[in-house]
């Protein structure tokens, strides 16, 4: 158990974070923010235009989120403050409180840095929803395989932060393991957490499918997209697009296996796909197809730095093989390392049951 001056030595530390917190946050204007914003949502007809309604509401959600845990770390702080004077001021040792004192402070610090990463996620999209696209490498079966145990992984770190899910496409390997899935993220800051995400994710194990236990090298590359908001414009040549339907492979009764209502579309000056074979109807699955393609194309544009699209035609590859972000090692010893920020942990298989937090703050830290 801390002594007392250690614990108001952290409180100092976290009074420290929360005044930098706060000159970034700055919770003043933010209450204002969301008492305007509350005031909109009460009018008579705010949900008479009710895609403009969703966009407020979910911005409400946001700023109402980001003062709750600013008030919180500043009344934890306080009344910790507050149980420590009363400490010193009984005559007995209370290691009782003392300890609750102590697990508090664990608590919100964990808490500042949580606020202390979102301040830093001030890109035009950190806070929207996100596409996460998983597609796997060659090499079979052992590829297939890594690329579902990615899914898996993602799955249930979207659990973990509480945001909600949905399977937009779904490509199965007949043999085990899927091909490729592409996932809608829907929360707060889901495209800021997991940007960070985006690149070439290394297997290294004795592969369950190798008869003689051989060790294999597996790859599967993972891309972010940012969701769009409906007011974003793109340019884009109709003549540019080619546009393909077919049978979906994945589930969905007779609906789904007797008519073509998957869709593929191609942007053809960039070469980049979008698929879409989650809904019931052809209409609904290019809809969400050409969202998923303009996310796509706003990303690169982002990232080439370009004034149009057509600037970085046919310089765009989705895959990078070569340039792994992270490695994942079951044998010869267990270890995930991040390459670009030298994070690991030696617990391969807490991470695969989801437990990246630490990576994408690494990530977002370094950046």
């Amino acid at each position: 158990m801390k002594e007392i001056f250690e614990l108001r030595s952290e409180i100092e530390d976290l009074t420290k974070k929360l005044n930098l917190i706060g000159d970034s946050l700055d919770p003043a204007s933010l209450e204002k923010e969301v008492r305007e914003l509350e005031q909109k949502t009460s009018s008579p007809d705010f949900w008479n235009d009710s895609a403009t309604a969703q966009k407020i509401m979910a911005d409400l959600a946001i700023k109402k989120e980001d003062l709750k845990d600013y008030q919180s770390l500043k009344n934890g702080i306080s009344d910790n403050v507050d149980m420590l004077d009363l400490v010193e001021l009984s005559e007995d040792s209370e290691v009782e409180t003392l300890e609750g004192v102590e697990a508090s402070l664990r608590s919100l610090d964990k808490l500042s840095q949580k606020m202390k990463l979102k301040t830093q996620l001030s890109g035009e999209y950190d806070k929207n929803n996100a596409y996460l696209s998983i597609n796997a490498g060659a090499g079979g079966l052992e590829a297939t395989d890594w690329a579902d145990m990615l899914f898996r992984m993602y799955c249930r770190y979207f659990d973990d932060q509480g945001f909600k899910y949905e399977i937009k496409d779904l490509n199965n390997e007949e043999a085990g393991g899927i091909k490729s899935v592409t996932i809608h993220v829907k929360g707060s800051y889901a495209y800021g957490y997991l940007k960070g995400e985006k690149g070439v994710h290394r297997l290294v194990r004795i592969s369950p499918f190798d008869s003689q236990s051989r060790r294999h090298t597996s790859f599967a590359s993972v891309d972010i997209f940012p969701e769009l908001d409906d007011n974003i414009e793109i340019d884009i040549d109709p003549t540019d697009l080619r546009i393909d339907t077919y049978r979906a492979s994945g589930a969905g009764g007779q609906h789904v296996n007797k008519t073509d209502s998957a869709v593929r579309i191609t942007h053809i000056p960039t070469g980049v796909v979008a698929t879409s074979q989650a809904e019931r109807s052809q209409i609904q699955n290019k809809q969400t197809a050409m969202n998923l393609l303009m996310s796509k194309l706003v990303q690169i544009k982002e990232e080439e730095q370009r004034e149009k699209i057509e600037d970085i035609q046919g310089k765009y590859s989705q895959i990078a093989w070569g340039s792994q972000i992270r490695s994942y090692v079951f044998q010869p010893y267990t270890m995930v390392k991040d390459h670009r920020t030298n994070y690991e942990m030696g617990n391969v298989d807490s991470v695969m049951d989801g437990n990246i937090q630490g990576f994408i703050d690494a990530y977002l830290a370094s950046n």
